[in-house]
């Protein structure tokens, strides 16, 4: 089991990988593809969205067939064969269907570990470990920073697009060697997604959910790296600093939530104020988007720091889902966080592009807008998450 465990962790680090790497392969893409920030933002959106669809099928899947061909085989063929469509790529439209297949790749891998800790740990570390494998499966965050920007100079991007082709293979190989699957419950299999659509407890869950994890993703997967090239003029070495920095804080937050639910007896309580610092950096933000230096630089690192309750609100949700419906509740609770984050990344290059259209080039006003709409964003699912019910296990 911890083997198998490990191959998931390893699977998920080229998740995180990939949802974020953009933001760094933005300029080169730009110059040798012509690939607009409009463009990579609707390859980014599309990850997601394909991510979100798929959790309708993986859930079932999980309950049904079990994690270890569910992940093993989807991951090989989505997530390997997205990363080669990627290195051939010769135009922002094989980008976007590299991301569709590599979104497909990545979808159960975390949730195929969630299931087997709902289905195999005591429910009490359940926030914990999920936490811990989202911080460890951050590294590939970290590495979607400096080091591929290093990798891309060294050896040039399509070449490190093959090799990464090679790596996920690999791990998919892994997973259908190492992973067991858990016993099955009784009932599993039966039910259905609107047995748990009925349960109104869920529901203001499901909206944290929904606007939690959007501000970290949308800023450090892609934002990040056309913010800091147009206002401060960065080239990609410093947009990897930028963004190596930034996913140490999401890693460090993620290991930070972890175990605060059993040491302050509340999840509603921590959710909420760890959400109340995303929007107060978004409002810093906004308010001084070209401040630059350490301000800047402090603000976007405690977004991550604080926006890394993604692990928190699961297991805040996975408390009101009984057991046969286990696989179907975690993936509908990934649909919300991170169909989310897709919308937004679609949403978020449009309202760039109309922005920067107007701006007169004035080349701040088109993230002020981004992050006004990410703060408003977030604001909205904060008020509704006030009616939630606080439940630890």
């Amino acid at each position: 089991m911890i083997a198998g465990i490990a191959a998931l962790v390893a699977a998920y680090v080229l998740s995180q990988f990939y949802r974020a790497f953009l933001a760094v392969l933005a300029p080169v893409l730009g110059s040798e593809i012509g690939a607009s920030p409009e463009d990579l933002a609707a390859a980014s959106g599309v990850w997601f969205l394909v991510f979100a669809v798929m959790q309708i099928p993986v859930g079932s899947a999980l309950d049904r067939v079990g994690p270890r061909l569910t992940a093993a085989v989807l991951l090989g063929l989505g997530g390997a064969g997205g990363a080669a469509v990627f290195a051939m790529a010769e135009g922002p439209g094989a980008v976007t269907l590299a991301m569709a297949l590599i979104g497909v790749g990545c979808a159960p891998v975390l949730m195929a570990a969630y299931y087997i800790f709902a289905r195999t740990y005591s429910a009490a570390v359940f926030g914990t470990l999920a936490g811990v494998v989202i911080g460890v499966g951050s590294m590939g965050n970290i590495a979607s920073s400096l080091p591929l920007a290093a990798a891309v100079e060294a050896f040039g991007w399509r070449e490190t697009l093959w090799g990464l082709a090679g790596v996920t293979l690999l791990v998919a190989l892994a997973l259908g060697l190492l992973v067991r699957d858990p016993p099955k419950v009784e009932g599993a299999g039966r039910g259905s997604l609107m047995d748990l659509l009925r349960m109104p407890a869920l529901w203001p869950v499901l909206i944290m959910m929904a606007v939690c994890y959007v501000p970290a993703a949308g800023l450090r997967g892609l934002w990040v790296g056309p913010y800091y090239r147009d206002v401060f003029g960065a080239d990609a070495a410093a947009i990897g600093v930028t963004t190596l920095v930034m996913g140490v804080a999401m890693v460090a937050g993620n290991f930070a939530y972890g175990p605060l639910d059993r040491l302050l007896g509340t999840r509603k309580w921590l959710i909420f104020g760890g959400n109340l610092g995303v929007l107060v950096c978004l409002i810093g933000l906004w308010a001084m988007p070209a401040a630059g230096g350490w301000w800047t630089l402090g603000l976007l690192a405690a977004l991550g720091f604080f926006g890394a309750s993604f692990p928190m609100v699961m297991a805040h949700g996975r408390a009101f889902v009984p057991p046969h419906l286990m696989g179907r509740g975690v993936t509908l609770l990934n649909l919300f966080g991170i169909g989310a984050v897709g919308l937004a990344q679609v949403a978020t290059g449009r309202l760039h592009a109309v922005l920067q259209a107007g701006a007169g080039g004035a080349a701040t006003l088109p993230y002020q807008g981004l992050f006004a709409f990410f703060a408003l964003l977030l604001a909205g699912g904060m008020v509704v998450y006030l009616f939630s019910q606080d439940r630890t296990d």
